[in-house]
């Protein structure tokens, strides 16, 4: 089968396709056929040689992270009525590949409703949008800003915070993105394209700030928005795509002001807890509440034009590949 292999840390170039055997299920596995597989900034940053020391990762190897697909087959101990049913799974090692094999424990079936594209869509961002919710305590009627708001994760923080009655302030970059979040429901959308994003975002929230600032960007932004956090609030950071690292944030001003900082360290999710967040977000979409937002889909063999889309942040929304 193919899969898409890192043959050393560098650009996109080093991601190319390459034969392997097939996998075969272990004991309380399945194989899945793939139909669409997630990809996250991280794997560009990890390709390129980044968080070595935190990952562990040295190439060759098979990017990995979550897929949707059908079961082809089980392994000894896995209900053979799993076969043909249409699944998603997140958490799993080597997914740029046409067959993967995973935990039967794992999987999430894909309701009626849903398209596989777009269950692949959430494996990993849905999982971690409501961990991080979760783990903040946004409450009804309190204000949150969520930084990179257009992005996989941005979009659906934005949907699952309206839907919690929170008040909703977007941050995005251009009139495509920011017309997309307000489509998606913020109530307040802010252009982080704009020299003067920072006090337009400090008036439209009012001198109170944001009871809960998500910053999915980091860099400067992310520390420009620490700045609008209210005091006695929340500032949490879950991703640096700036290529600057996460928000620089000043612990004593944080101490000084009772904010909590949190980190996406702090989000500890167990791999029962991950499955069941995504059956969450399954039943979300297919209810219609929840929108997957689908900026481009790669073949697999072109899965560096799809680093290359992801670095370029041209796309609005995910970025998948497809066997």
């Amino acid at each position: 089968m193919r899969v898409a292999q890192v043959r050393e840390f560098g650009g996109p170039e080093v991601l190319v396709p390459v034969e392997v055997a097939h996998p075969v299920a272990g004991a309380g596995e399945v194989v899945v056929a793939v139909d669409h597989i997630d990809t996250l900034f991280v794997q560009t940053q990890i390709r390129a040689g980044g968080f070595r020391e935190f990952f562990g990762i040295e190439p060759p190897y098979v990017p990995g992270g979550g897929v949707s697909g059908t079961v082809a087959a089980t392994g000894p101990g896995v209900d053979a009525a799993w076969v043909g049913r249409r699944v998603a799974v997140s958490g799993i090692d080597d997914t740029y590949a046409e067959l993967v094999t995973a935990p039967a424990a794992r999987l999430s079936p894909v309701p009626d409703g849903v398209g596989l594209r777009e269950a692949a869509s959430l494996v990993h961002d849905a999982v971690t949008a409501l961990a991080l919710l979760e783990n903040t305590a946004l409450k009804p009627g309190e204000t949150v800003l969520v930084t990179g708001a257009s992005g996989g994760m941005g979009t659906l923080l934005v949907q699952f915070a309206h839907g919690l009655g929170a008040r909703v302030a977007g941050v995005a970059r251009g009139p495509e993105k920011t017309a997309l979040v307000r489509e998606l429901g913020a109530d307040l959308v802010i252009d982080a394209g704009d020299p003067e994003w920072g006090p337009r975002a400090r008036a439209a929230l009012g001198e109170g700030g944001a009871d809960l600032v998500l910053d999915g960007v980091g860099g400067q932004l992310g520390r420009d928005a620490f700045a609008l956090t209210a005091d006695g609030g929340r500032f949490s950071a879950h991703g640096a795509p700036s290529g600057t690292g996460f928000a620089a944030v000043d612990p004593d001003e944080a101490r000084r002001r009772e904010i909590a900082l949190l980190g996406i360290g702090d989000i500890q999710v167990t791999a029962e807890r991950r499955t069941a967040l995504l059956d969450r977000a399954l039943r979300e979409a297919a209810a219609g509440r929840l929108r997957p937002v689908i900026g481009g889909v790669f073949p697999l063999t072109r899965a560096a034009d799809a680093h290359r889309a992801i670095e370029g942040r041209g796309l609005v929304g995910k970025v998948l590949l497809t066997p």
